[in-house]
């Protein structure tokens, strides 16, 4: 590797967009910024819906970049490869103009699942499973052909499909191209042809064509162009070499790549993602197997994937609606810390943010419950609320353990709930694994993979090689008997609200 490169690497999620500079030669993040200051707005135009406009994410991509540029902390000339990690699952739709047609119909929005739970009944469950490794279920694939009836007139406008990092890597070079882990994620890839999901394309009625050229995760995606290196204030050609989900590229930020490895986040929502070498499924469709960002055919690679879709935006909520925004994440933190385990019989459940894969895309809403008024106080419902997020994963991770999914060790970024030492401490202690914590994040994670895809890394080793972990946290035995008592009398309650959802 030769000296004096740089790269940069973009994660582009529904609360806010972050950029960070990573110095190559030492393998270090040297600066970052982030837009909007406060959370975007997701849209809800009725129940259960979730929209953005991918217009939102480029605007706040260049105030992020112009900030980081600001900072005059290298030469744009310097800078060798740009990486891009995404909200996953997202539909965006362009004409013959690349305009967009429509919002963006985002991860967490519910309108699709019944048109999904119907396809995967008239294609064959079994047929589904051996093929797409997953139900059509509420993805990309299925959210596209809520379109085409609902909205005819905008369907037929479309020229191109993409994933939110699609759009963002259009913008920059005017090439209009996806992944095969982007397609995967929208259910839109055959794991059996190796290639786009003609059983998926044909029993929604959609033209092959507007499917994307498909590459892998590491490629050359084009060149920054003319105007968008004006805008974002960087120099014409820099390569796009870099493309991948926010969970696929977290796993990837942590060097989480081989078989039996397990990564975990908890931002808006809260993920474990385990490598596997064999394609494996949940006949349930309540765990989804995805292609890995290292996945070739002769060396396959999947991520199995584990999500809640209500765990940080649920602290969120809280912090903005119950708090006032009063406290800080730090303090709302420590004041949970004042309640001993168990929230004294606090129970909540998180699921406040659509239609939930393990509860097999039902969307039964976020429940508080066992609140006495004369008892308890804000350091209960802080405390109730960040076990309720470790607990709705454990439930989550027990299904994937039934799939060979078990890992000892699990590696996560300090980033969001991971910040909390009481996240920490209830999540060690309710699964029975040893966390492994990095300093690193999506951001940091998308600049190294624009290094591998660039060659500015020879390997994927060299890669990591400055990756550093701050800490190991080891399940208590003492602890970990309370927070399983608190869990078994969590997962009663949340089997109550199903039966009364049902």
């Amino acid at each position: 590797m030769s000296n004096n490169q740089f790269l940069l690497g973009y994660d582009v999620g529904s609360s806010s967009v972050k950029v960070s500079l990573l110095d190559a030669e030492k393998n270090k993040s040297i600066g970052s910024a982030y837009s909007p200051k406060e959370e975007m707005v997701i849209d809800s135009p009725e129940p259960g819906w979730a929209e953005q406009h991918p217009d939102l994410w480029w605007e706040h991509l260049v105030k992020a970049t112009q900030e980081l540029i600001t900072k005059n902390l290298v030469n744009v000339n310097e800078i060798a490869g740009i990486g891009i990690s995404y909200q996953m699952h997202g539909l965006v739709a362009v004409d013959n103009k690349k305009q967009v047609v429509r919002p963006s119909i985002i991860w967490c929005d519910s309108r699709a699942a019944e048109i999904g739970k119907k396809a995967f009944e008239e294609i064959g469950p079994r047929t589904c499973m051996k093929r797409l490794l997953n139900s059509p279920g509420n993805f990309t694939a299925s959210k596209l052909k809520w379109v085409k009836e609902n909205e005819p007139e905008t369907f037929k406008k479309i020229d191109k499909i993409m994933l939110p990092g699609d759009y963002i890597a259009m913008k920059m070079t005017g090439e209009i191209t996806t992944t095969q882990s982007g397609l995967s994620e929208g259910i839109l890839w055959d794991y059996q042809s190796n290639s786009a999901a003609d059983i998926v394309l044909e029993h929604y009625g959609f033209s092959k064509d507007l499917i994307p050229e498909t590459k892998t995760s590491f490629s050359n995606f084009g060149e920054l162009n003319g105007e968008a290196a004006e805008e974002l204030g960087l120099r014409k050609g820099i390569p796009v070499t870099y493309k991948a989900g926010d969970q696929p590229n977290n796993a990837f930020s942590l060097n989480v790549i081989r078989p039996g490895e397990i990564a975990t986040t908890a931002g808006t929502s809260g993920v474990i993602y385990g490598i596997a070498d064999q394609p494996s499924f949940d006949a349930q469709s309540r765990v989804n197997t995805f292609v890995h960002v290292n996945h070739e055919k002769t060396n396959p690679s999947y991520g199995v994937l584990l999500c809640i879709n209500g765990t940080g935006i649920l602290y969120r909520w809280i912090r903005q609606n119950l708090m006032n925004g009063a406290l800080s994440y730090e303090e709302m933190n420590n004041k949970a810390m004042e309640t001993a385990i168990g929230s004294d019989g606090i129970v909540i459940l998180p699921f406040g943010n659509g239609a939930e894969r393990i509860l097999e895309n039902r969307n039964i809403g976020s429940a508080f419950l066992g609140i006495d008024f004369n008892r308890h106080n804000s350091s209960h419902l802080l405390r109730a609320a960040q076990e309720g997020i470790v607990f709705s994963m454990r439930y989550g991770f027990d299904i994937m353990k039934n799939m060979g999914v078990d890992a000892k060790t699990v590696k996560a970024g300090h980033a969001n709930m991971f910040q909390s030492p009481l996240f920490r401490e209830a999540f060690v202690n309710t699964t029975g694994t040893v966390l492994e914590l990095y300093d690193t994040d999506g951001s940091v994670g998308a600049a190294r993979g624009a290094g591998v895809g660039a060659g500015v890394y020879q390997t994927t080793e060299e890669a990591f090689e400055g990756l550093e972990r701050l800490q190991i946290i080891e399940p208590d035995k003492e602890k970990s008997e309370e927070y399983e008592t608190a869990y078994q009398r969590w997962a009663e309650q949340l089997e109550h609200q199903l039966d009364y959802f049902d």
